[in-house]
């Protein structure tokens, strides 16, 4: 059963006619005929009395009503995806990372929101492992995370590189660590750690790092947002590596310090600690106007609102 025999059964059906059909399909009567046979064959049962005018026989009447339906969803189906591809959608679906959320795309959602009155904007904080999986399942249309070769390397993602930030130490003011420039690694190990939990990329570049250089991690604490990370850091030993832009409120707050981490200048293999955050998405959402749009409003924002952010410190007085 195809779908032009479909409309010629309708067509029929409504006109009690093979020219008439045939004149609102737009096609010539022996096609029209030939459709119906066709159908007829398929189903091993007439659907028309062919006389002066046609009429439905027992079987043709049975399979109006699926016909209409039929035909019905095809239609609704075909309108669909034509708003789709003209960017008449009712949702954009975004997940990126809390740092990302909190400083970097308030001006971003703003100017899609006057671009796309009539599509409602969702933005949810998750870590990045997580936002990329619930990407991979259809559930947002466009992440922005910290990199991950192995969550997007599939080739219908596609993947922009937004910009690379270090990553340093937040203290407490009073914490012995705070009398380091650069913070030492194996000082740095000495002390018991406030960790992102799991599904976060933080999580696994901070394991990462310390098996890499043979130091015991001292995990103590999970925890997944910045403010939770400042409220408990700031009350005694405990210490976080945690990524610049999440460290904008600490640079103000006095009960707290942020410190680099020492690096070997003579050594090859001891880079400054970094992390790359990129912009995800596939390349079929790429396609539609309103995804694509605010994916173009990303690639022109980030830039310069990372240097508003790493300049915020110097620029910006506490309180």
């Amino acid at each position: 059963m195809r779908l032009e025999q479909i409309q010629a059964f309708l067509a029929i059906a409504e006109t009690g006619s093979f020219q008439q059909a045939a004149l609102q399909c737009g096609v010539t009567q022996s096609t029209i005929s030939r459709q119906i046979q066709g159908l007829e064959t398929d189903l091993g049962m007439p659907l028309f009395h062919r006389h002066a005018q046609a009429k439905l026989t027992v079987a043709g009447d049975r399979l109006l009503p699926r016909a209409r339906k039929i035909w019905q969803e095809w239609q609704t189906a075909t309108q669909e995806l034509q708003d789709l591809r003209q960017g008449k959608q009712p949702e954009l679906c975004v997940a990126a990372i809390h740092s990302i959320c909190a400083y970097y795309l308030p001006p971003v959602l703003q100017q899609f929101c006057q671009a796309y009155a009539d599509v409602q904007l969702r933005v949810t904080a998750l870590g990045s492992d997580r936002a990329l999986k619930v990407l991979k399942d259809g559930l947002v249309d466009l992440a922005i995370v910290m990199n991950n070769r192995f969550l997007v390397t599939s080739g219908e993602m596609v993947v922009e590189v937004l910009y690379d930030e270090p990553i340093k130490v937040l203290m407490a003011a009073d914490h012995p660590l705070s009398q380091f420039e650069a913070v030492p690694w194996d000082a740095l190990a000495r002390y018991p750690q406030v960790v992102f939990k799991d599904g976060y990329g933080m999580q696994r570049i901070v394991q990462e790092q310390f098996a890499r250089r043979g130091s015991p991690l001292k995990a103590a604490l999970e925890l997944n947002t910045p403010d939770a990370f400042r409220g408990v850091v700031r009350q005694g030993k405990m210490v976080a590596l945690l990524p610049e832009s999440a460290l904008v409120e600490a640079y103000h707050d006095p009960t707290l310090t942020v410190r680099s981490i020492a690096t070997d200048a003579n050594s090859l293999t001891d880079l400054p600690l970094t992390r790359q955050v990129v912009m995800v998405t596939t390349s079929d959402r790429l396609q539609i106007p309103p995804i694509q749009y605010f994916y173009q409003l990303v690639r022109h924002h980030f830039p310069q609102q990372l240097t508003l952010a790493q300049a915020a410190p110097a620029c910006v007085s506490p309180g």
